[in-house]
C-alpha cells in the first residue's frame, strides 16, 4: 500500500514518516493510555506517543503499511475522536484554534459546575428547612435527573462509548459511581418497601450524586484553566506578531496585512514598531530588542545587510528591509512549531505512569466492588456498603497520573523558550538532568569565533603607529583570504590606513603574503615564510615566543628588507563564558573543551576559562571519537556547538546543545536549540532540566500516593477505629483537588530560579 504523504508529515532518519493527530474526548491517563496501546498495535507504526495536555498523538508509520486517514480509523475504533491534520494551518493557526477549545471547554465545565453545585447547594438548603415535607424526595428527583442529563451527560456518554469499544475511563468511573448511586436512590424512591420490608431506611442520595458531578465538574474546569496557563509561554510569542506591515510598492508606503506580505517585498519600519516579517536591512540601521527570541535583554545593532526577524522590537533607528522567509519559514513560527511538538512529546518517565493507568480503571472497579461485597457482609447493610463503593470509585480518578508529566514538560518548554532555550521535547530535557559531563566546542562557543588582533609588538627603533606600516599591512592583508588576515586587515582600517593598489601580489596559501607598496616590498606571514623569503625574523623570535605561548596566532611584517613588527591574533573569549563554565562546574559537572585548533592555542584558551581537560587538534571524526570514550566510561555526556561543523559529535552525544539564531532554529539537529550566543544559555538549559525532572518526580509521587492512601481511605479501612466515613461528596472533591495540585506544582516552574 502506498500513499502521497501529508503535506505536515516528517521523514525521519529511519525512513519512517511522523505525522502529529488531533485526538478528542480524552480525559485521563486511562485515556491517553487506550489510544496509544492502540496505535502501537497497528500495522505499519514504529512508535506512537500520545499527550493528553496537548491532545495530540504522534505517530511514526511505515508508509507501505498505513496512512493517516488509517491511524484515525484506529483512534476511532478505540473510542475517541481524531481526524486528519489541516496541513494549511500554520503553527500560528493551530494554537489559536487549541486555544479556542480549551476556552470552550473551561467555559462548559464551568457552566456545569456552577448548575450542579448550586443545585445540590438548594437541594441540601430544603433538607434543612423541611426535611420530611412531602414531596421532598420526588423534587430531588427531579434535580437530580436534570442535572445528570446536563452536567453529567458527557460522563455518561464517554462511559457508553467505552464500553461500546471495551476500554474504562475516568468517565467510566464517574459514570458508575453516580449511576449506581442514583439508581439506588431512584428504586428507593419508586419502591420504598423493597428497602422497609427488610428493616431497612429507604435512603437516598441524590445530594451526592449532583455534589460529585459538581465536584468533579469544578475541578475538571480549574484544571482547564490551570492546562490553559501551561501554553502561555506560545501566546506570549504569537501576541507578538504585528497583523500589518508597511510595504513601498510603487515609491508609496501600503499598510496591508501580514499574509499579503511576499517574499522581495521592501517593509519600512519605524522607530519603536514591531518588525512585521524576517528579512534582510536594505537601508538605515537601528538596534532592535531580540530578548524574544534569545532571552538576552540588551539591544542588537543593525545595519546593512544584518539579518531582522518579525516580532522582535525595533529601536530608535528606523529602516527598510527586504522581505525573506515568511508565514510557516518564519523564525517566529518554526518557534512556535518547535515548542508545540516539544509540547506534545513524551519523557520517558512518563511510561510507568502509562503503564499503571493501562490497568488502573479495571482495578478500581474490581476494588470498588471488593468494597461493596465486604461491607455488606460484615454490616449487612446495602447503603453502607454503596456508600464506600462509590466512594472508592469515585476518589480514584487517574487524572493526576497522566497529568503528572506532561505538564512539567509544557511548562519547562515554555519557561525555557523564554529564557532562549528551544527543547526538542520531553526526552531531551530528561537526558539533559541526567548529564555529568558537558564538552564544548571552542570556537563560536567558549570563544567569540571571530580572530581579532590582540598585540602588537614592534622591531626596535620603529613606534608602533610608524607611517605606512598599517597602510602596506592592510594593503597586503586585504587581498587574503586568511581568518588571520583577515583580523589583522580590520585593525589596519581601524588605525586609520587606507586602502591603496599592490603591485606583484603573491600569495603562500598557509604561510602569508607579499607585494610591493608605494615602492616597497612588503611581506607578512609566519617566520618560516620570511626566512624562505630571504628575511631574517630572528630579531622578535622572543617577543614571537611570548605570544605564541598565551596561544596567539602570529604574523611577521617585514618592509623594505627590515623585519619591523610581530602582531598577536587571537579568537578571544565570549565576555560570559569564564562565569558560565564556573557555574557548569559548580553544578557538579566536568567540562572538556574540543578544539580543532593547535594544543598550544586551545590550552592558553582552557587556562583563561578555567578548564582543566583539553583534546585539541582533532577533527569533526576525532570528537565523535571523544564523545564516544566518554561514553564508554560511564558518563553521561552534553555536547555544545555551533549545531554546524559539530554536527556529528552534537548527533553522537547523549544531549546536543547547538547554539543557533532565529534563522536556523529549525533545521538543527541538536536536542537542544540556544538562541543566545554564549553559555549562559546551556547553564541555565541544564538548571531547569533539573528542576524539571524534580518537579516531574514529586508530580507523580503525588499522584500515585494520593491513589495508594486515598482509595483505602475510601473503602472504610480507617471507620472501626475512628468511625469516620469518607462520603462520595468529600471524595470527589478530594479527586478534584488532586488534579488541580499537580498542575499547579508544574506552574511553579515558571518562575523558577535557575541560579
Amino acid at each position: 500500500m502506498t500513499t502521497a504523504l501529508p503535506a505536515n508529515a516528517l521523514v525521519s532518519p529511519d525512513a519512517t514518516i511522523v505525522v502529529q493527530l488531533p485526538v478528542t474526548g480524552m480525559t485521563c491517563a486511562a485515556c491517553q493510555a487506550t489510544v496509544q496501546r492502540a496505535l502501537a498495535r497497528a500495522p505499519g507504526v514504529a512508535d506512537a506517543t500520545v499527550n493528553l495536555m496537548t491532545a495530540t498523538a504522534t505517530v511514526r508509520y511505515d508508509a507501505a503499511r498505513a496512512t493517516p486517514t488509517a491511524l484515525v480509523g484506529v483512534i476511532r475504533a478505540a473510542g475517541y475522536g481524531a481526524e486528519l491534520p489541516d496541513a494549511s494551518r500554520t503553527a500560528f493557526q493551530a494554537q489559536a484554534q487549541q486555544d479556542a477549545a480549551a476556552t470552550h471547554e473551561f467555559t462548559t465545565l464551568r457552566r456545569d459546575a456552577a448548575l450542579a453545585l448550586t443545585a445540590g447547594a438548594a437541594m441540601m438548603g430544603a433538607m434543612g428547612l423541611a426535611p420530611h415535607a412531602h414531596g421532598a424526595v420526588w423534587w430531588q428527583l427531579v434535580v437530580t435527573t436534570v442535572v445528570l442529563a446536563t452536567a453529567g451527560r458527557r460522563f455518561f456518554v464517554r462511559a457508553g462509548a467505552g464500553l461500546r469499544h471495551g476500554t474504562a475511563d475516568m468517565s467510566t468511573l464517574v459514570a458508575l459511581g453516580t449511576g449506581a448511586a442514583f439508581a439506588f436512590s431512584l428504586v428507593a424512591t419508586l419502591q420504598p418497601a423493597l428497602f422497609t420490608s427488610r428493616g431497612l431506611a429507604p435512603a437516598v442520595y441524590y445530594e451526592a450524586v449532583v455534589f460529585i458531578l459538581g465536584f468533579v465538574s469544578a475541578g475538571q474546569a480549574l484544571e482547564a484553566r490551570a492546562k490553559r496557563q501551561t501554553a502561555d509561554a506560545i501566546r506570549a510569542l504569537i501576541h507578538l506578531r504585528p497583523t500589518m506591515a508597511r510595504v513601498v510598492r510603487n515609491l508609496a508606503e501600503l499598510e496591508v496585512a501580514i499574509d499579503e506580505v511576499v517574499p522581495g517585498d521592501v517593509v519600512s519600519v519605524k522607530p519603536g514598531e514591531r518588525i512585521p516579517v524576517d528579512g534582510v536591512v536594505l537601508r538605515g540601521a537601528s538596534a532592535v530588542d531580540e530578548s524574544m527570541l534569545t532571552g538576552e535583554s540588551l539591544p542588537v545593532s543593525k545595519g546593512v545587510g544584518d539579518a531582522v526577524y518579525g516580532g522582535t522590537l525595533n529601536g530608535t533607528g528606523a529602516f527598510r528591509l527586504k522581505a525573506t522567509t515568511l508565514g510557516a519559514d518564519s523564525a517566529l513560527a518554526r518557534i512556535v512549531q518547535l515548542m508545540r511538538d516539544a509540547q506534545g512529546s513524551r519523557a520517558p518517565i512518563q511510561h510507568l505512569a502509562d503503564r499503571v493507568a493501562a490497568r488502573f480503571v479495571p482495578t478500581v472497579v474490581g476494588l470498588a466492588l471488593l468494597t461493596f461485597v465486604t461491607w455488606w457482609m460484615l454490616t449487612g447493610s446495602p447503603v453502607r456498603a454503596l456508600t464506600s463503593a462509590v466512594a472508592v470509585l469515585i476518589i480514584a480518578c487517574p487524572c493526576a497520573m497522566g497529568l503528572a508529566v506532561p505538564t512539567a514538560v509544557m511548562v519547562a518548554t515554555g519557561r525555557g523558550a523564554q529564557l532562549g532555550i528551544l527543547w526538542k521535547g520531553g526526552e531531551a530535557l530528561q537526558r539533559a538532568s541526567e548529564v555529568t559531563t558537558v564538552v564544548l566546542d571552542k570556537t563560536g562557543t567558549v570563544t567569540e569565533g571571530r580572530p581579532v588582533v590582540t598585540d602588537v609588538v614592534m622591531a626596535d627603533g620603529i613606534a608602533p603607529d610608524a607611517p605606512n606600516l598599517w597602510t602596506s599591512v592592510r594593503a597586503l592583508e586585504e587581498r587574503s583570504e586568511h581568518p588571520t588576515a583577515a583580523a589583522i586587515a580590520a585593525e589596519a582600517a581601524r588605525r586609520g590606513a587606507p586602502l591603496i593598489e599592490v603591485e606583484g601580489f603573491r600569495a603562500v596559501p598557509g604561510r602569508g603574503v607579499t607585494g610591493t607598496v608605494e615602492g616597497r616590498a612588503v611581506h607578512v606571514g609566519t617566520a618560516a615564510f620570511l626566512t624562505a623569503e630571504g628575511l631574517d625574523p630572528t630579531a622578535l623570535v622572543a617577543a614571537a615566543e611570548r605570544l605564541g605561548v598565551s596561544g596567539r596566532s602570529t604574523a611577521y611584517v617585514a618592509v623594505a628588507g627590515a623585519v619591523v613588527a610581530v602582531i598577536g591574533v587571537a579568537d578571544p573569549l565570549r565576555p560570559t563564558s569564564v562565569a558560565a563554565i564556573a557555574a557548569l562546574q559548580r553544578a557538579g559537572l566536568d567540562v572538556v573543551l574540543l578544539s580543532g585548533d593547535a594544543p598550544a592555542v586551545a590550552q592558553a584558551v582552557a587556562r583563561e576559562a578555567g578548564i582543566a581537560r583539553v583534546v585539541a587538534g582533532v577533527l569533526p571524526e576525532g570528537k565523535v571519537a571523544e564523545v564516544q570514550r566518554l561514553q564508554g566510561a560511564g558518563r553521561v555526556v552534553a555536547m555544545v556547538g555551533d549545531g554546524i561543523n559539530d554536527a556529528p559529535a552534537l548527533a553522537q552525544a547523549d544531549v546536543g546543545l547547538a547554539i543557533g539564531s532565529g534563522a536556523d532554529v529549525a533545521t538543527s539537529a541538536a536536542d537542544v536549540v540556544l538562541m543566545r550566543s554564549d553559555l549562559d544559555g546551556a547553564v541555565a538549559a541544564f538548571a531547569l532540566a533539573r528542576r524539571t525532572m524534580r518537579t516531574m518526580r514529586q508530580n507523580l509521587f503525588w499522584a500515585f500516593a494520593y491513589n495508594v492512601v486515598g482509595i483505602p481511605i475510601a473503602a472504610g479501612v480507617l471507620a472501626p477505629w475512628t468511625g469516620w466515613q469518607l462520603t462520595p461528596s468529600l471524595a470527589s472533591a478530594a479527586m478534584a483537588l488532586s488534579s488541580v495540585s499537580v498542575v499547579t506544582n508544574a506552574l511553579r516552574l515558571r518562575t523558577a530560579r535557575l541560579s
